[in-house]
C-alpha cells in the first residue's frame, strides 16, 4: 500500500533534482563557453585575456574585501577617548588653551571613515552596480558604504556648525578660515571617483575628505595656542541640539515610510542601507555627542543636564547593540519576519525625544 506514496516522493525528488541540475548548467554555461572559446585561441589572446581577467577578479576581491571587513567598527568607541581637562580655548597656567573635544572627535571620524577604510560610495565597482543595477537595490555589498554615508551626515552637519556658530564669537566675528575650508571639503559630493562624464580626471570624495581632517587639526592646534575662537555658550549648544533633532528626525521620517508601505520581509532589497544609513548617523552622533558634554561641561553643569544627558548616552549606546545579520522589513504586526526598521525607527524617536527634553530645560 506505501508504493504509490513512495514512488509519489521520488518523482517529487527526481523532480527537483532535476530542476536544481538545470539551474546550475544555466549558470555555468556562459563559463563553460568563454573556456571552450579561450581554448582555442592563440598564445597572445590567451594572455591578454587572460590579464583582463585576472584584474576584473582582483578588483571585485578587493571590493568584496572592502565591503566586508569594517576596520576599526566599535560602538563604544567613544569610551575611549580621554576627558579634556576645561573649556575650549580656557587658558590655563601653562599659557596654553585647552582644544576642542568635539572637533578632534569629528577629525576622528572622518579618518575612521576614509583612512581606516576604503570609502566604498566612490569606488568604481560599486557605482558600476551589478550588472548595472545599483548595489543598494540588491541586498548585497551596500551595507558598509549606508553606514559610511549616516556616519558622514553627522559629520557634515557638525562641520557646518563649527563655522555658523561656534568658530565666531555670537555669529558676527569673521569667519575661521581652517573651519570654513572643512565644512567646504565635507559638502563634496560622497560619490566621485577618479573620472566623470565625460571621462573628465576629477579629484575623488576620500581626497577632499582627507582635506577636512587636516584642517580640523590645524583649527585645533592653533586653538591650543589660544590662537582661535571657540564659544560654547547656551545658546551655541540649543542650536545644535535643534540641527541635530531636524536631521535625525528626517531620518525617522524615512525610516517610517519604508515600513510602512515596503514591508517585504528578508525580500526588502533597500531595508537594509535604510537601516544602516540610520545606524551609522546615530555612530556618528553618539561620539560627536559625548565630545559635545566636554566642550560643553560648564553649561552643562550650570544647568544640571548630567542626568538627560546620561539617559541620552544610554539610548545611543542601546540603538548601536542591535546588529542583525539580515535586515528584515516585516510587517510590525506579523510574527514571522521581524521588522528592524520599526526597531531602529523607535531609537531615533527615543533619541530625538531626549534632545528635545535637554533642548527645553537649555530654555527654562
Amino acid at each position: 500500500m506505501l508504493d504509490p506514496v513512495i514512488e509519489f516522493f521520488e518523482r517529487i525528488f527526481h523532480a527537483i533534482g532535476r530542476g536544481v541540475g538545470m539551474l546550475i548548467s544555466l549558470i555555468l554555461w556562459p563559463f563553460v563557453t568563454v573556456a571552450a572559446w579561450y581554448r582555442q585561441r592563440g598564445f597572445m589572446l590567451k594572455v591578454i585575456v587572460g590579464g583582463i581577467v585576472f584584474v576584473f577578479v582582483g578588483l571585485y576581491g578587493y571590493f568584496f574585501w572592502q565591503t566586508q571587513v569594517w576596520t576599526g567598527f566599535d560602538p563604544d568607541y567613544p569610551s575611549k577617548y580621554e576627558t579634556i581637562a576645561s573649556t575650549p580655548g580656557t587658558k590655563g597656567a601653562d599659557g596654553t588653551c585647552a582644544p576642542s573635544a568635539m572637533v578632534a572627535m569629528t577629525a576622528d571620524l572622518i579618518d575612521f571613515n576614509v583612512n581606516e577604510n576604503a570609502w566604498i560610495s566612490s569606488m568604481l565597482l560599486y557605482k558600476a552596480g551589478l550588472f548595472g543595477v545599483d548595489w543598494s537595490h540588491t541586498p548585497f555589498f551596500d551595507n558598509k558604504a549606508a553606514f559610511q554615508r549616516g556616519v558622514n551626515q553627522a559629520i557634515r552637519r557638525t562641520t557646518v556648525e563649527f563655522v555658523d556658530t561656534l568658530g565666531r564669537v555670537r555669529g558676527t566675528s569673521q569667519v575661521d578660515g581652517d573651519l570654513q575650508d572643512a565644512r567646504g571639503a565635507m559638502q563634496f559630493d560622497e560619490y566621485t571617483w577618479y573620472l566623470s562624464w565625460p571621462f573628465l580626471p576629477k579629484t575623488p570624495t576620500p581626497s577632499f575628505y582627507r582635506t577636512a581632517i587636516d584642517d580640523l587639526q590645524s583649527f585645533n592646534d592653533r586653538l591650543g595656542r589660544c590662537e582661535a575662537i571657540y564659544d560654547a555658550r547656551t545658546d551655541n549648544l540649543v542650536q545644535f541640539l535643534d540641527r541635530i533633532a531636524s536631521d535625525v528626525g528626517s531620518t525617522s521620517a524615512i525610516l517610517r515610510d519604508r515600513s510602512e508601505n515596503y514591508n517585504g520581509g528578508w525580500f526588502d532589497t533597500r531595508a537594509d542601507d535604510r537601516f544602516w544609513f540610520s545606524y551609522g548617523q546615530l555612530y556618528g552622533y553618539y561620539g560627536i555627542l559625548k565630545a559635545t558634554r566636554e566642550d560643553f561641561r560648564d553649561v552643562i553643569a550650570q544647568r544640571n543636564l548630567a542626568q538627560l544627558w546620561d539617559d541620552m548616552d544610554a539610548q545611543l549606546s542601546a540603538a548601536l547593540k542591535i546588529q542583525p545579520l539580515i535586515i528584515s522589513n516585516g510587517n510590525e504586526s506579523g510574527w514571522i519576519m521581524p521588522t528592524h526598521l520599526a526597531t531602529m525607527g523607535f531609537y531615533v524617536l527615543r533619541f530625538r525625544s531626549n534632545l528635545v527634553e535637554i533642548r527645553g530645560t537649555l530654555d527654562r
